[in-house]
């Protein structure tokens, strides 16, 4: 699939947020963000994403607002926190078996979830800051930017 195709012309017109690509993520960094996880694969659709584009990030005028979709930076960084954090394992479930790639705004994130460094399904899950909970949102990425950028999904 061409992502920043499908995201420049069935996301980013409808909303008076600016999205601006990122360069592709060089097959180093993917291999790097696989080893930092143990994992044997990233689920597909991110892998492909990832080869397009490290990340989109979202403007009003100039200012940086978000990341829509994180670099493989934010990727590894907030994972490595969530997994680590001696405050998270105290209060949360572990998060060994997510690996989160985007936010909602509000403290929630959005990921796949992984099995023995696996993914064998695409589905895409939110986990709630509030109340640890964690949901199924989308059969797959796509879907899951569908939803989000156009309102069905909300959290």
């Amino acid at each position: 699939m061409d992502w920043i195709e499908f995201i420049s012309t069935e996301i980013s017109k409808k909303n008076d947020i600016e999205l601006r690509f990122n360069s592709p993520v060089p097959e180093s960094r993917l291999i790097e963000l696989k080893e930092q996880f143990g994992l044997t694969q990233l689920p597909f659709e991110l892998e492909q994403f990832y080869r397009q584009t490290n990340g989109i990030d979202e403007y009003i005028y100039v200012e940086k607002i978000g990341e829509f979709i994180w670099s493989i930076d934010r990727v590894i960084e907030t994972n490595k926190f969530n997994r680590n954090s001696p405050r998270y394992k105290d209060i949360y479930k572990s998060f060994d078996d997510l690996l989160f790639f985007s936010d909602a705004g509000n403290g929630d994130l959005f990921g796949f979830e992984t099995l023995n460094g696996k993914f064998e399904r695409s589905d895409v899950y939110v986990w709630n800051h509030e109340n640890d909970s964690r949901e199924w949102i989308a059969p797959n990425m796509k879907v899951f930017i569908e939803g989000w950028t156009n309102g069905f999904i909300k959290v």
